[in-house]
Formats: structure tokens, C-alpha cells, sequence
């Protein structure tokens, strides 16, 4: 199941007016709590002033014992007063009852005073009371004014918001136009990084170092390409004219069996090739050594020296190893390796000279394996291109097209497989290449 695409600007913007929503809602809601309580203390104390001036007038009528003049001062003063009720009874019998407007909402305190009449003392039940009727107006009008202005601020500033939002990304907007508007010819060229936001700049960076990266790849897969199609022309091209050849007339069996045994050369050259690019493509993918073990680097070399024996004989060279070490390597890698070393030795070695396999410390971590041999040295231009596929430096010091010229790049791969690398060298006589692997092995 795939996941739904989303925009980073809906999201931003959805952000953008839920926060704001919440923010003018708890700022609202605090506006009308702290109204409501202003309004509640006012009536509190309202009531409060009411009390005391009715225990007031109460001491007065309560010495004078005129209950008469006690309902003419209440009267006078209450009957004026619409939002505030006063009940005043004894013994279940109404002393005094205002007239407030009917309905609305109350506030009410029960009092109880004390009272002296004839020397004796019993108690009066007052109720007060305040309208808080106008007060609840106001709160409900100022809750709706407070939800308009939580709605309507909410949409103001989530469209302000979106309008910011969409601003904010117009960078991204023109680096994507930017990037949408390079050519496959102008791929190398990078894109100016300061000409956008500083928070930008990091991806940008990497885009142009991944952009170079690709860039080298294309050019390396060309040159490769085109390497490859010069490798297998010549091959093919002796198959197809050999076979055209033979068959422009009637050939004898002896005749076809050179042809065959010529095209099964040339077959076995283009095998070659295929197999070598195979193991070229696995190693750069990072494919791992098969097997590790921790073996003598000497044995390995002497097993190559055996191998080449009949080959050496035949030059009129000898071949002999020089040093040990113990590593943890791929002892098949390696002995291929130095089958291609000792192979390109062997090829241009002095006549009756003697091949060194030298194998030492390179350094605190490296082991070093080489092989020397005297002969013509190699032009100083081309020692640092020894390694690059299909490179033949030989075709010219020997005119050679047999060789295909993947020997030493196989030799790069197995030493980079072993966390290692590759030197080359030719002075005083003497051609010095080889490769290092890591005491531990690769990782």
C-alpha cells in the first residue's frame, strides 16, 4: 500500500491555524475567567456595602424601637434601587419586602442580626439580594464577541499564514525550476549554492558533490563502453573474416581445423574479457572476499611460481620469493593477483634475469606484496594509468594486442577487496608493481 503524497505547504499551513486557533482560544477563554471573576468580586462587594448598611439602619431602629420609621428608611432607600431585593422577617412574620424588577437572575445572602425589643433578645432573617442579570449579558455578549474574534483571527491569520508559508517556500520552488532546467550537456555544472537561503545551502552542497559523483560515473561508464566495444571489435572482427574466409571456397578438414582452432582462440580471448568485466563490476558493488583465512603470503606466492614454472623455463628466467607474512586474506584473490603481476613480469623481464615476489611490512597495518623484475622501464607519464581498464602501456614497448589490458585493474580491485591499494615503480632498470593488504584483513 503506498502512502499518500502530502504538501509540505498544507501541512505548514495546518500547523500554522491550529496553533493559532489554540492560542486566541486559551487567550479568549482567560479574558472571559477573568471578567467573570471582576464581575462576581463587584457583586460580592456590592452585596457586602448593602449589608452593612442595612445591619446599619437595623442598630438605629433597634434603639429608637420605631419599626415604623425602619420600613420608611428602607422603602426610601430600596424602592430606588431596582437590582437589589431585601426580605426582612421574624418569627416567620414579613417585616419588610422591596419590590425589584421581576425576573432575572440573583444573587442572594442570608444575614442574621441580632434584635432587642421589650429586653428581650430574639433574631432577625435577612436576605439580600443583587441582579446579576446585566452582568450575565455582558459576559454572554462578550463570550460571542470573544468566539467571533477566535474564528475570525483564526482565519485571518491562517490565510496570512499560507500566504507566509507559500512565500517562505518559494526557494524550494526555484530550486526545484533549477534543477528541473539542467541539461544532460551542463550536468557538470554546479548550482551556486549562495544564491539561496542559508538553510538550503547544505542540501544544495550535497546535490552538487552527488552530482559530480554521477558525473564521473557517466564519464567513466563511457570511456568504459567505448573501451569495451574497441576490446571486442578486434576479436569479433578476426572471427567474422577468418569465417568469411573459409567459406569462400571448399576447405580441406586440416583448413577448417585451423580456422576453428583460431576462432576458438579468439572465442576464448573474448571469454576473457566478459569474465574479467564480470568480476571488475562485482568488486566496484562491493561484492566481499568469498573466504577469509589467515594463510602465508610466500605459500601463495610459490604456488603461482609453480604454476608458471613451464612458462619461466621456456624465457630462460628464474622466479623466487623473497620475505613471509601471515594475513587474513582471500588466498584465491590473491594468488590471482600475482598470477597477473608475475604473467606481465614474465612478458617483459630481461632474458636470463631473475623475478623477485618481495612481501614485507608496508607499514604498522599493511603488508606489501611486489614483484621485480629487470627490463626496459616504463615512460614515468604512464605509471600512474597502469591501473586503469584497458590501458596498455606493453603496446608499446612490445606492440602486443593479445593482452586485453584488464590484468593490473583486476590487481586494483582485489587490493581495494582487502582494504589495500596498489603501487607501481621503474628506475634504475628495474619495474617494481604491486599491492598491499591490511594485517586484519578487511572488515
Amino acid at each position: 500500500m503506498t502512502a499518500r503524497p502530502h504538501s509540505l505547504q498544507s501541512r505548514l499551513s495546518l500547523w500554522f491555524a491550529a496553533q493559532t486557533l489554540f492560542g486566541l482560544s486559551v487567550i479568549c477563554f482567560a479574558i472571559y475567567l477573568v471578567t467573570a471573576w471582576s464581575f462576581g468580586q463587584k457583586q460580592e462587594e456590592e452585596l457586602n456595602q448593602k449589608a452593612v448598611l442595612v445591619e446599619h439602619l437595623l442598630k438605629e431602629a433597634e434603639k429608637g424601637g420605631d419599626l415604623v420609621f425602619l420600613r420608611h428608611k428602607l422603602d426610601d432607600f430600596f424602592s430606588m434601587q431596582d437590582d437589589v431585593s431585601l426580605s426582612i422577617s421574624h418569627a416567620g412574620k414579613q417585616l419588610f419586602q422591596s419590590s425589584p424588577t421581576a425576573g432575572g437572575r440573583w444573587m442572594r445572602r442570608d444575614l442574621v442580626v441580632p434584635w432587642q425589643q421589650s429586653g428581650l433578645t430574639t433574631q432577625l432573617q435577612v436576605q439580600l439580594g443583587v441582579n446579576t442579570a446585566q452582568e450575565a449579558r455582558l459576559l454572554e455578549r462578550l463570550a460571542w464577541t470573544l468566539l467571533g474574534a477566535v474564528v475570525l483571527g483564526t482565519a485571518l491569520v491562517s490565510l496570512t499564514g499560507m500566504w507566509l508559508v507559500r512565500r517562505g517556500l518559494r526557494p524550494l520552488k526555484a530550486l526545484a525550476q533549477r534543477t528541473a532546467a539542467m541539461a544532460p550537456d551542463k550536468a557538470n555544472r554546479p548550482i551556486d549554492a549562495m544564491d539561496f537561503a542559508e538553510e538550503l545551502r547544505p542540501w544544495i552542497t550535497q546535490f552538487n558533490a552527488l552530482l559530480l559523483r554521477v558525473q564521473r560515473a557517466y564519464v567513466q561508464l563511457e570511456s568504459f563502453n567505448a573501451d569495451v566495444a574497441h576490446e571486442l571489435r578486434t576479436p569479433l572482427a578476426n572471427l567474422i573474416g577468418s569465417t568469411e574466409l573459409a567459406l569462400t571456397r571448399p576447405r580441406s578438414n586440416e583448413e577448417l581445423q585451423t580456422v576453428l582452432a583460431s576462432n576458438l582462440e579468439e572465442i576464448g580471448r573474448l571469454s576473457g574479457i566478459v569474465t574479467d568485466m564480470l568480476f571488475l563490476s562485482q568488486a566496484e558493488r562491493g561484492a566481499p572476499m568469498r573466504t577469509r583465512a589467515v594463510t602465508s603470503l610466500a605459500v601463495q606466492a610459490g604456488d603461482v611460481i609453480d604454476f608458471y614454472d613451464a612458462m619461466l623455463e621456456e624465457a630462460g628466467l628464474r622466479a623466487e620469493v623473497k620475505g613471509d607474512a601471515m594475513a587474513d586474506v582471500d588466498a584465491a584473490l590473491v594468488r590471482r593477483a600475482l598470477f597477473n603481476l608475475l604473467g606481465n613480469a614474465i612478458r617483459f623481464a630481461a632474458p636470463a634475469s631473475t623475478i623477485r615476489i618481495e612481501i614485507g611490512v608496508e607499514s604498522d597495518d599493511e603488508f606489501a606484496v611486489a614483484v621485480v623484475n629487470r627490463g626496459e622501464p616504463i615512460d614515468p607519464a604512464a605509471l600512474p594509468r597502469l591501473f586503469e581498464r584497458f590501458y596498455r602501456a606493453a603496446q608499446a614497448r612490445d606492440g602486443s594486442t593479445r593482452h586485453h589490458g584488464l590484468g593490473l585493474s583486476i590487481v586494483e580491485a582485489i587490493a581495494r577487496m582487502h582494504d589495500g591499494r596498489v603501487f607501481a615503480a621503474s628506475q634504475g632498470g628495474e619495474t617494481r608493481i604491486g599491492f598491499t593488504v591490511r594485517r586484519g584483513g578487511s572488515d
